[in-house]
């Protein structure tokens, strides 16, 4: 197990984000999976046996798939807007968008649903763009608070509107499944801008629309 251990060069490990959040070092896919067993056998279990031998690659596998949101671009996906609306310029909403992501505390997931509105400026984006959006930071090492704070401001810099709101539940497994291990509870974030921030009627018509049943 040591020598398994010093297979990991400590070095390409120390991911640090630069001063601009920009693209990190990554390591090799063999220092991740190596890193996994590691893990692993630290968890009790023998790297070396049957039922393990594969798990390394298969979970480097899977955080390729879980966390393909870092290697995403918002504003790619809210770069096409469509003008011709026949003048419509009342609240676009979407509720419901279902969304996994993973607590940056435990590595334990957090579920649920993200209810995105706004008000077009000189035209709508596709809908099925705002559920790219929240996949795009749900799959990332998240908190609730900051995924939703992600999502308005991606809104704002990249769709051109006269404001915009997010609310997102969710359920987080590291307070189900340890901890406290309170199962079912369930926590709610929102974020407004323009429209929906100055103005209380707004933010009341949202909540309305966003959970009518």
């Amino acid at each position: 197990m040591d020598e398994l251990a010093r297979d990991i060069d400590a070095r390409s490990l120390r991911i640090e984000l630069d001063d601009a959040r920009g693209p990190v070092p990554r390591p090799s896919r063999a220092e991740a999976e190596a890193a996994v067993g590691v893990l692993l056998a630290w968890a009790g279990d023998d790297p070396a046996r049957e039922g393990l031998l594969d798990t390394p690659s298969r979970v480097v596998r899977a955080f390729g798939e879980l966390f393909a949101g870092y290697g995403e671009n918002p504003a790619e996906i809210l770069d096409k807007i469509f003008e011709d609306v026949e003048g419509y310029d009342e609240m676009v909403l979407v509720r419901d968008i279902p969304f996994v992501s993973h607590c940056e505390h435990h590595m334990a997931p957090f579920f649920g649903k993200a209810h995105i509105a706004y008000y077009p400026e000189r035209g709508v984006v596709g809908l099925s763009k705002l559920s790219r959006l929240v996949e795009i930071y749900a799959r990332r090492l998240q908190t609730q608070e900051t995924m939703t704070s992600q999502i308005l401001r991606a809104l704002d810099d990249f769709l051109t509107s006269r404001g915009a709101a997010v609310l997102i539940e969710a359920e987080h497994m590291c307070m189900s499944m340890r901890g406290v291990r309170k199962a079912g509870a369930v926590t709610t974030t929102l974020r407004f801008s323009g429209r929906f921030r100055d103005d209380p009627t707004e933010q009341a018509r949202f909540f309305a629309l966003a959970r009518e049943r």
